[in-house]
């Protein structure tokens, strides 16, 4: 393998996916020092584009190159969503697309996990008591 060769040098890629945004934060194993942050308003010029996937790929290349430079060559990516008790459970459009764009440019991707937050019975939803009705 070609791996086996050379030393790799982990980090975590922090993927944000609403529906408004996509932010990549990239930190060291540990997760306490940052390496690179970006996000889909960073590469293009309107509000709607924000959450794009092809605003994503373009900031996850920028963060891919910033990890090169500092010596990081793998990846466990660790995707979110919104969530909590009232936001989308399930990640935005540029989640995918972030993943993929990061693994195209050479970084070695170890996990990929979700860890969107869990309501265990907080707050009530919105929406009254018979919730949202047509």
């Amino acid at each position: 393998m070609a791996y086996d060769k050379r030393k790799v040098r982990w980090g975590i890629a922090h993927i944000y996916a609403s529906y408004n945004n996509t932010i990549i934060h990239i930190t060291d194993i540990t997760g306490s020092e940052t390496i690179a942050r970006t996000s889909g308003g960073m590469v293009v010029k309107s509000d709607r584009l924000e959450s794009s996937p092809t605003a994503a790929m373009a900031a996850a290349k920028m963060a891919a190159e910033q990890c090169k430079e500092k010596g990081i060559s793998g990846l466990m990516i660790k995707v979110k969503a919104p969530g909590g008790s009232n936001g989308p459970m399930n990640a935005g459009p540029g989640a995918q697309a972030a993943i993929r764009s990061l693994s195209r440019s050479g970084l070695r991707v170890g996990t990929i996990e979700d860890v969107t937050p869990t309501p265990h019975d907080g707050t009530r939803k919105k929406g009254g008591k018979r919730g949202r009705r047509p």
